[in-house]
């Protein structure tokens, strides 16, 4: 957008935005922290890369969810990059309530947080930002270490499913 231009006053229909973007593919991810020493956990799509130097990731909570406040609070967290056969962990992570971890096996990171067992990659973070972002949060995370564990297929959604790789 130049300096010069003016400001739409379009509105997308919430409903559509949805239909639309979900034809775009995007990785599953579960973000993980301990609060008030016990894990807690929710499935992000919305996670990426966003610098190498400084070493940087970014993901976008919702501003309703209920574990992004305790995730926030902790100030440090783990990126579990999910597996093509990890579908039901993704799930356990998507609900609300309960215990999202009683049958989801995890050890505990250099940060302390939950690294979920299967994952192909985690990324361990400190909250460095957090910017307004409608109606989510835009969270950019500093890097403090990452691996990957594991060689498969990564889980990935699309138009309102559950996808993976093929070729």
């Amino acid at each position: 957008m130049s300096s010069g231009a003016a400001m739409s006053s379009v509105t997308i229909d919430p409903a559509r935005m949805r239909n639309v973007m979900g034809h775009f593919a995007t990785g599953v991810t579960v973000i993980t922290a301990v609060h008030e020493g016990a894990p807690v956990g929710m499935a992000c799509q919305s996670f990426t890369s966003l610098s190498l130097e400084p070493a940087y990731i970014s993901f976008a909570p919702a501003l309703t969810s209920t574990t992004w406040p305790r995730i926030r609070e902790a100030g440090s967290f783990v990126v579990n990059v999910l597996a093509e056969d990890q579908q039901d962990v993704c799930r356990a992570m998507g609900r609300s309530g309960g215990d999202k971890f009683a049958d989801v096996a995890w050890d505990k990171g250099g940060n302390g947080a939950p690294r979920l067992a299967g994952s192909i990659a985690w990324i361990e973070a400190d909250v460095e930002h957090i910017l307004p972002g409608g109606d989510h949060e835009i969270v950019i995370g500093r890097v403090s270490a990452l691996e990957v564990p594991r060689d498969a297929a990564p889980l990935l959604f699309f138009r309102g499913a559950y996808a993976g790789l093929t070729g």
